[in-house]
């Protein structure tokens, strides 16, 4: 990444709420980590590692990538009731009969637009596999597994379901923050706790990995909002004014109630989108934990998304657990 100015703040505010567009995040000289992506042992006397409960779950090919294959499959939730595709992408590592009994740490990616049928995560235009696969073996951060669901059943931006369980609505929230990671658990090697989970997002991603994060802190430690926005805009929210808003990261972030680091990023280029990051973040209540950075002439795009993969990646690895064994 380029060496730009980096406004980075480490911030545990007080405060209250704003809305609408954000920006991404680039830069080399952003918020950097180094760690290590061998397997660490595990200093618990219960272990770290939680393996898998039963057989291989039953996926499909969705395409090829030079460090291995994006699989997909429909995951139907009990809790939710949902049912709706995920795509999963797992690191060398983790076929490698080195790590037979290794956890690996947990990234939960969630696309911007409708996501109805997609997840841009798992296609090509942001290559964060190849990313992953890089910066490990230069020892700059963990090796991840990445889970990326659909966000929506239509096109219709007027049905959105932001992420959220609204009324009358498939119970997306369910779905996403304890049907997910249920099914992540029973049939990954991956760690026990919260520490190895984090969600990372651009634009509406960036608002559903935010109020995810702050509504399920004990599911996630960590998150990354790209050009994200904070307060839900689906039109099937009408009649449900107090659930709208116990949905909103505007309020969510004032409740002093999570004990969760995010990284939220904004584009230089957009003067509103800084403004919308920078009034939010001025509402944040402890033990909420955000750091800023502005990517030097970032519009919203995904060619600017992209530039943000490798800091998020090492921003993840300095504030989630790594791969441990038992």
């Amino acid at each position: 990444m380029t060496g730009a100015a980096v406004v980075a703040l480490a911030v545990a505010l007080a405060g209250c709420g704003s809305t609408k567009g954000e920006k991404a995040e680039k830069g080399k000289k952003g918020p950097a980590a180094s760690g290590p992506a061998a397997p660490a042992a595990s200093p618990s006397a219960e272990g770290k590692v939680r393996m898998p409960a039963g057989p291989a779950p039953a996926m499909t090919k969705a395409r090829d990538t030079a460090v291995g294959p994006v699989m997909t499959t429909k995951l139907a939730g009990p809790k939710s009731g949902v049912t709706g595709q995920v795509w999963v992408w797992l690191p060398p590592e983790y076929h490698d009969p080195k790590y037979a009994k290794t956890g690996f740490p947990v990234l939960t990616l969630f696309a911007g637009g409708q996501s109805n049928g997609y997840n841009t995560w798992a296609g090509s235009e942001l290559p964060i596999p190849e990313e992953d696969v890089r910066l490990a073996k230069a020892g700059k951060a963990h090796p991840f597994i990445m889970v990326m669901p659909v966000q929506n059943f239509s096109g219709d931006e007027k049905k959105a379901l932001d992420c959220s369980d609204i009324p009358g609505q498939p119970k997306m929230a369910t779905w996403m923050a304890q049907d997910i990671p249920d099914w992540v658990r029973a049939n990954f090697r991956t760690l026990k706790g919260r520490d190895s989970w984090g969600v990372m997002g651009a634009s509406t991603g960036g608002f559903c990995s935010a109020k995810l994060a702050l509504q399920y802190p004990d599911v996630y430690k960590a998150a990354v909002p790209i050009d994200g926005y904070f307060a839900p805009d689906s039109r099937l929210w009408q009649g449900h004014d107090a659930e709208k808003a116990a949905n909103s990261p505007d309020q969510l972030v004032t409740q002093g109630k999570a004990d969760v680091k995010m990284l939220v990023t904004a584009g230089g280029a957009d003067g509103y989108e800084k403004g919308v990051v920078k009034s939010w973040m001025a509402k944040a209540v402890p033990p909420v934990a955000i750091e800023y950075y502005e990517q030097p002439g970032g519009k919203h795009l995904t060619s600017d998304f992209k530039k943000m993969i490798p800091d998020a990646l090492q921003w993840f690895t300095k504030n989630l657990e790594g791969p441990a064994h038992d």
